[in-house]
């Protein structure tokens, strides 16, 4: 399927300096109730006055030509990526079906075939576990949703574009600051598959060492998800060779929840409900007993959010523990600077949603479980704590144009479609 630009909004040194709105702090932006508001551009300087420094927002990235440090990164890790042809957008057709590559966009292979390539992560070790994430944000006017997480006591992991960080700023480091796990998704929003080994590098690196780096002031350690899921093996050595290592994140069910109909050309609602049902129904059957799922969706507009919120109270009602993806797997330290951590799964589950200095086991998860088990027990490792609720509430998230939403709105594609 073609890919769904956002609206076209080309961010620039001089519109930068020319904001509408002059908030300096995560406060004065998340006291913000109307949507208008809250999507004006405006002046954050740790961003603006850096912004030579990034590519063109929305644009596929490349280094640079005044990026010493990206040029150097690059040619160091240069050799160690397979030497595999570029794909392009519509080669699943035609793929060889035995699958040398490891090709998750044509066969949902999480293994690399290649040596020294780490596998991916689809499933949380935890069983009855739901690791809890929202695509393509920060979403310029998710205030709303943000307030309804913090009030369910509920952090997430969010995976952020790079190009809607640079537009929306603040709302990366409210993310941030109220205790979510912030990960990479890519530049551009574009497929991978598409690109040259330069490209996908600084789409990796423009997102992590610039982007949210500026915005909340850390620097990733921890997990990212491949735009579309579309990839090849000579990804996985990218991101993984990177300082620090990043892990690939997938999944096994999906909302769908920007996905147009092929009939109507539109995202239905009613069939984003039916998904949200059907995982429900999963759970509830008892699909997840020894190991827990990934569910993708999305904090791409007013509609994705609203949902996330209406079916929150039966996802807490369907699983044991949700968490963001990085306590599923104890990953304690999820960026390079070691004054911040997050709880280890047992914390979480007791209680402890937020810590503050080192982490006491840094980066005690693998891409195989999250203390080193199989991830196929019977109980989880934080089995003596209880679990935080189930407590339903409800949110409200008024329409808002789509000129106003601006870089705010980035739709998901999916090369599997």
């Amino acid at each position: 399927m073609p890919f769904n630009k956002p609206i076209a909004v080309v961010v620039v040194l001089v519109s930068l300096l020319q904001f509408v709105s002059a908030q300096r702090t995560v406060q004065e932006q998340s006291s913000l109730t109307d949507p208008a508001d809250q999507c004006k551009y405006y002046n954050y300087p740790p961003v603006s006055t850096q912004i030579t420094n990034f590519p063109a927002t929305w644009q596929t990235a490349k280094i640079l030509p005044s990026d010493s440090a990206a040029r150097t990164k690059f040619s160091e890790i240069s050799s160690g990526i397979p030497q595999l042809p570029i794909k392009g957008l519509k080669a699943k057709q035609t793929y060889d079906k035995a699958d040398p590559d490891c090709w998750w966009t044509a066969t949902e292979c999480t293994k690399p075939k290649h040596a020294g390539v780490p596998e991916d992560l689809s499933v949380v070790p935890e069983p009855q576990t739901l690791g809890y994430g929202f695509d393509d944000g920060p979403n310029c006017s998710h205030n709303a949703f943000y307030d309804y997480l913090t009030q369910q006591k509920q952090k997430a992991t969010m995976f952020f574009i790079g190009s809607n960080v640079i537009g929306w700023p603040l709302q990366a480091k409210r993310a941030f600051e109220d205790g979510h796990e912030i990960c990479v998704h890519t530049w551009s929003h574009q497929e991978l598959t598409g690109m040259t080994d330069e490209e996908v590098f600084s789409e990796i690196w423009y997102t992590v060492s610039l982007a949210i780096t500026r915005a909340c002031a850390v620097y990733l350690d921890d997990l990212w998800l491949v735009t579309g899921a579309s990839y090849q093996a000579r990804y996985w050595r990218y991101y993984h060779m990177f300082p620090p290592s990043l892990w690939n994140i997938l999944w096994k069910h999906d909302t769908y929840d920007t996905i147009p109909d092929k009939s109507t050309g539109k995202v239905e609602v009613a069939s984003v409900r039916k998904n949200y049902e059907s995982f429900v129904a999963t759970a509830n059957s008892g699909a997840f007993a020894r190991e827990g799922a990934i569910l993708l969706a999305h904090e791409t507009n007013n509609m994705t959010m609203q949902e996330a919120v209406s079916y929150y109270p039966q996802l807490k009602a369907a699983f044991k523990y949700i968490v963001p993806v990085g306590v599923a797997m104890n990953i304690t330290q999820p960026y390079v600077e070691t004054s911040f951590s997050q709880p280890s799964f047992e914390q979480y589950v007791a209680g402890t949603l937020q810590t503050q200095g080192p982490a006491s086991n840094p980066k005690s998860g693998s891409p195989n479980g999250g203390d080193g088990k199989s991830g196929n027990s019977s109980t989880p490792s934080g089995s003596t704590s209880t679990n935080l609720g189930n407590g339903a509430s409800s949110a409200s998230f008024p329409v808002i144009s789509s000129a106003l939403m601006g870089v705010g709105l980035a739709l998901f594609v999916s090369a599997m479609l």
